[in-house]
C-alpha cells in the first residue's frame, strides 16, 4: 500500500501521519463513548440514590405517612405539636433539618393566612417564595417553598424571640384530609439539606411535585 501511494505521488512524511490520524480519531470516539457512559451512570445513580430512601409508615392521629427511616424522632419545642424528627444534614451543612407536624382542633386558621405567616417568617431581603397545590385521592394539599434568612425561634415559644439564620429553606405544606381535619408539615433547616429532601417530603403524604400547579394567595 505505501508503495502504491509513494508511486502516485503521496511525500512520504504525509504517510507517516496516518497512523497519527488514525489514533485520534480513535481517542475521540472513545471520549465520545465516555461521555456517553459517564451520562448514563449519573443518571442511574439518581435513579438509584432516589430509589434507595428506605422508609417506615407512622400515624399521628388520622394521618399516615411515609418517612424516611434516617429521620429520628426529636424532642419536640412545643406541646403544639403532634411530633417533630430530625432530619439528617447532608454533606457540607453542620446542623440538621427539622420536621414538625401539626394539627389543631378548629383547622388551624384561612388557608392564606397560614402560607403567609410562613412566608414572613423570612427576612424580606432576599427571600424567595413558590407556592404550589396538589391532589392525593380525594385530599388537596398546599406547598409554600421559602428560602433566604430565616427567623429562627429562639427560646421557648411563649417568648417568641428569634435568631437571624442566612442560607435557610423551609418547606412547608397544608394537607386536607377529607373529612378528617387539617395537617401543617413543615421542614425547615439549611438550604441543601431541605432542597435534597423537597421530592421526600411530597412523597410522605403520597404526593409528588410533577402534576403540581401554581397557587395564588
Amino acid at each position: 500500500m505505501v508503495r502504491r501511494f509513494i508511486s502516485r505521488g503521496i511525500p512520504t512524511f504525509l504517510l507517516s501521519l496516518a497512523p497519527l490520524l488514525c489514533m485520534g480519531a480513535v481517542i475521540a470516539a472513545d471520549e465520545k463513548t465516555d461521555e456517553k457512559t459517564a451520562k448514563s451512570e449519573a443518571a442511574g445513580d439518581e435513579v438509584a440514590k432516589d430509589a434507595e430512601v428506605e422508609t417506615k409508615d407512622v400515624k399521628h392521629q388520622d394521618l399516615e405517612l411515609k418517612l424516611p427511616k434516617t429521620w429520628k424522632i426529636a424532642p419536640s419545642s412545643s406541646n403544639m405539636r403532634l411530633a417533630t424528627y430530625a432530619i439528617p444534614a447532608v454533606e457540607g451543612d453542620e446542623e440538621a433539618g427539622e420536621f414538625a407536624i401539626f394539627t389543631f382542633p378548629n383547622g388551624g386558621g384561612a388557608l392564606n393566612e397560614n402560607l403567609t405567616r410562613w412566608i414572613e417568617q423570612f427576612s424580606s431581603d432576599g427571600r424567595t417564595s413558590v407556592l404550589k397545590q396538589g391532589k392525593v385521592g380525594e385530599n388537596h394539599y398546599y406547598v409554600a417553598d421559602i428560602t433566604g434568612t430565616y427567623q429562627k425561634p429562639k427560646g421557648p415559644p411563649v417568648l417568641r424571640q428569634t435568631t437571624p439564620a442566612p442560607g435557610y429553606r423551609m418547606i412547608a405544606l397544608v394537607v386536607e384530609l377529607e373529612g378528617k381535619g387539617v395537617y401543617y408539615l413543615k421542614a425547615t433547616g439549611p438550604e441543601a439539606t431541605i432542597k435534597a429532601n423537597a421530592e421526600v417530603l411530597r412523597k410522605a403524604i403520597g404526593g409528588q411535585s410533577e402534576g403540581e400547579t401554581d397557587y395564588e394567595i
